[in-house]
């Protein structure tokens, strides 16, 4: 599958999704950087202790200006304080790491969440001509895996790609303030890292969309066989279904196989690039840091664009913006020169043409795969017709509301009826016949 989406494209859209969760996401992202700091004074209480303690050096400057450092006459005093900073800087650490671990997975769960709601309202708006072309494993897939990529990408990519820039630009800053020359020598080798990131991208992004779609179709096989279970136990086709399973699924190991030889080739130019001296590998190491999260950050937008992809999707059944609700429908229906096809090749109905009274009951008659149950998805706009027009109280479908619409016209169903779809049937089949029958009325078993 082609990107159909830049990265830049895909990462504005994931940052506009997570719009309310900005003031958690930088919260969190400031518990990270506090990290850095804490880390940095972790020696200070052993410094006091061999310094001050067992050697004879005087407190740090900053302790001195406390107003409590009078007091710090005896070692055993200044040993004391330097207990308490060790166990200050141990509570402090771990009160930082516990904190951002509590923000990170409840900002993670909310975005999650609220994407899959999304996803899954779109999912529902969607007509049943996607979902029977489709099938609904893909859509299945996509909430509950593929919209986990604005968690990685929002906070667990984020953060440690905002982390890796500042320690890349205090690194820069303090090679140019050693040596401006060795600075520029150093960042010479940004560019390439930059042509290998963007070469590898678009491949990495097209074999991830290859294993999700392999995956998908894996769990497909299960579902269709748990659904039918017992069809194929009637049949004894386990060891048929065990083989289509395994081969689906085969598939989605190989094309995993690929996508690690592809991060791994791509690791290794980028360690091979940035192998050069003792010093300038610290500086390196925030890009070589930069650039292994561009195959995670493939990964989570190959996800996010197939997420993405599902919420593009245009309802073929689409209901105008001034559409009137119904208040109260009398109840006439009106078929004029109906005609439909599921496709050009399999067409349904052609040319129906019949009216019904308000208050009349309407039996529906006609062999299987004539069109009976399309005719009535019709009338509850599950589908719209090819050609013609259905009328509702004399009006065209699209000045009704839909949702109105369809709790009107499901009472012409009777109770507890479930029609069963049948697009094999219609051409060359015998055309529906309606009969318009007041109240007791005709209804036709299996309708």
């Amino acid at each position: 599958m082609s990107a159909r989406f830049t990265n830049l494209a895909l990462c504005r859209r994931l940052l506009a999704q997570a719009r309310p969760y900005w003031p958690h996401i930088a919260t969190t992202l400031v518990l990270g950087l506090l990290s850095t700091p804490l880390a940095l004074l972790s020696p200070l209480p052993l410094k006091i202790a061999v310094d001050s303690v067992i050697g004879s050096h005087p407190l740090p400057r900053f302790l001195e200006s406390l107003p409590w450092s009078a007091a710090m006459g005896s070692k055993t005093a200044v040993l004391a304080l330097a207990a308490g900073f060790l166990v200050a800087m141990a509570l402090l650490s771990q009160l930082q790491g516990f904190g951002m671990s509590l923000l990170r997975t409840y900002t993670g769960e909310k975005l999650v969440l609220a994407f899959r709601a999304r996803l899954f309202r779109q999912v529902q708006l969607l007509s049943l001509s996607y979902h029977e072309s489709r099938g609904t494993t893909d859509s299945t897939y996509r909430i509950q895996y593929d919209a986990l990529a604005i968690q990685w990408i929002a906070i667990d990519g984020l953060i440690p790609f905002i982390s890796a820039g500042f320690a890349l630009a205090g690194m820069i800053y303090v090679t140019a303030r050693i040596d401006r020359q060795l600075a520029l020598v150093a960042l010479l080798i940004s560019p390439v890292l930059l042509l290998i990131s963007r070469a590898y991208s678009r491949r990495l992004r097209g074999q991830w969309h290859e294993v999700h779609k392999f995956e998908s179709s894996a769990m497909s096989v299960v579902q269709e066989v748990l659904a039918a279970v017992r069809v194929v136990k009637a049949f004894g086709q386990e060891d048929r279904e065990q083989r289509r399973y395994m081969r689906h699924a085969s598939k989605g190991i190989w094309a995993r196989f690929r996508v690690a030889f592809a991060e791994g080739g791509f690791g290794l130019l980028v360690g091979l690039t940035t192998a050069v001296g003792t010093y300038l590998s610290q500086l390196y190491g925030p890009l070589q840091t930069l650039s292994s999260l561009t195959g995670h950050l493939q990964r989570s937008l190959a996800s996010a664009e197939r997420a993405f992809s599902l919420l593009d999707e245009t309802p073929d059944v689409a209901e105008r913006q001034d559409a009137r609700p119904i208040s109260r429908a009398s109840g006439a229906v009106a078929f004029r020169s109906v005609s439909f096809a599921y496709d050009k090749d399999h067409p349904v109905l052609h040319d129906v043409s019949f009216e019904v009274g308000p208050g009349t009951r309407v039996g529906i008659m006609g062999a299987t795969g004539a069109g009976k149950t399309t005719l009535v998805g019709l009338l509850t706009r599950f589908y719209d017709p090819t050609a013609g027009q259905i009328l509702l109280d004399h009006r065209p479908p699209g000045a009704r509301a839909l949702l109105d619409e369809r709790r009107r016209e499901h009472r012409l169903c009777p109770p507890g009826c479930q029609p069963r779809r049948d697009r094999r049937g219609g051409e060359g089949g015998e055309r529906p016949r309606v009969h318009p029958q007041p109240a007791p009325g005709l209804r036709e078993p299996g309708w």
